[in-house]
């Protein structure tokens, strides 16, 4: 079953970032043969971080470097990772193998670890999906450099909405936090620390109905949501930009006939990181769980790891 008839894997371990970096470390541990597939950039949404200061022994670093000690510990220690996209995965009933689809093939496997993470969610207006990297981000760290001097609406109202607004008033003008509640769910000090901010303005109970303008956005239409009235506000092109932060996606579709979902399609599994599929681990940004830091997925990805070796007889002792 694998792939260019390569034997079967004892583990494959589908995303790079600090949940799937972290159980390729401890995969190692067990001498497991194992590989680690990322799609996009080791590290995953982490190296879009700017600045972190929570993750324990390492202060005032950021998220490429943190990301980029992660593989390279994993590669050091002699795990194999490499840029594939997986794009299947099915289970035999007959003898419990896992086979996954890449572009180049499929491989086998007798245990996974699903550590794809979460994507940003879209908001849902009109236009946006044309705007997309032209006017409309989801990445303030990537892309706040482009508004310098400018003006830029914040979609949401939790945590990352209102972290990426004060972190966006170090480029643009003018903040506007666009809060579709009447209240923020935002920390309370986070909170406080945008209501001092003299760059930043919330409008609550407002949403974005569309964008529209030529090759960049010229105008936007906002919705009062208590009243359903609209206004529309125009302004020259490449002037403004909108960032949007309501939430991820998790990245559960690969095995979503394989593992029970909560209702936002985050993975259940139990406190070993196992789903209902014996041999099938979910760690990371892609399970239900109550914290998602960069801290908590490194934690996943060694549980989840340290459980696919004592599911194959080759646990980690201490």
């Amino acid at each position: 079953m694998g792939s260019n008839n390569q034997q079967v894997k004892d583990l494959v371990i589908v995303g790079g970032g600090p949940a799937g970096l972290t159980a390729a470390i401890y995969a190692q541990r067990s001498l497991l043969d194992a590989v680690t597939l990322e799609q996009e950039a080791f590290g995953g949404q982490t190296i879009l971080t700017s600045e972190i200061d929570n993750y324990p022994g390492l202060p005032h670093t950021d998220g490429y470097t943190l990301s980029e000690a992660m593989r390279s510990q994993a590669v050091d220690l002699g795990a194999e990772v490499r840029m594939e996209q997986v794009t299947g995965i099915s289970r035999s009933d007959e003898d419990g193998i896992f086979s996954l689809r890449t572009p180049d093939g499929e491989i086998a496997a007798k245990s996974v670890i699903l550590a794809g993470g979460a994507t940003p969610r879209r908001a849902g207006f009109d236009g946006e999906e044309k705007f997309a990297s032209h006017g409309v981000s989801y990445c303030a760290t990537c892309d706040g450099m482009f508004y310098r001097g400018k003006r830029v609406y914040v979609v949401g109202g939790g945590n990352s909405a209102a972290e990426e607004a004060l972190f966006l008033t170090r480029f643009a003008n003018e903040v506007i936090l666009i809060v579709r509640k009447g209240h923020l769910r935002a920390q309370a000090a986070v909170a406080q620390e945008l209501e001092e901010n003299e760059k930043v303005t919330v409008r609550y109970l407002t949403s974005i109905v569309s964008l529209e303008g030529g090759e960049l956005p010229t105008t936007i239409t906002f919705r009062n949501n208590e009243t359903g009235e609209t206004t529309v506000e125009t302004y020259e092109e490449g002037s403004f930009g909108v960032f949007v932060f309501v939430g991820r996606v998790p990245a559960s579709q690969l095995v979503s006939g394989l593992v029970e979902l909560d209702p936002s399609g985050y993975i259940l599994t139990d406190e070993r990181m196992a789903t209902r599929t014996p041999g099938l681990f979910a760690a990371g940004d892609v399970r239900k769980t109550p914290l998602r830091q960069i801290v908590t997925a490194a934690a996943d990805g060694a549980v989840a790891a340290n459980s696919a070796a004592a599911y194959l007889g080759r646990p980690v002792e201490g």
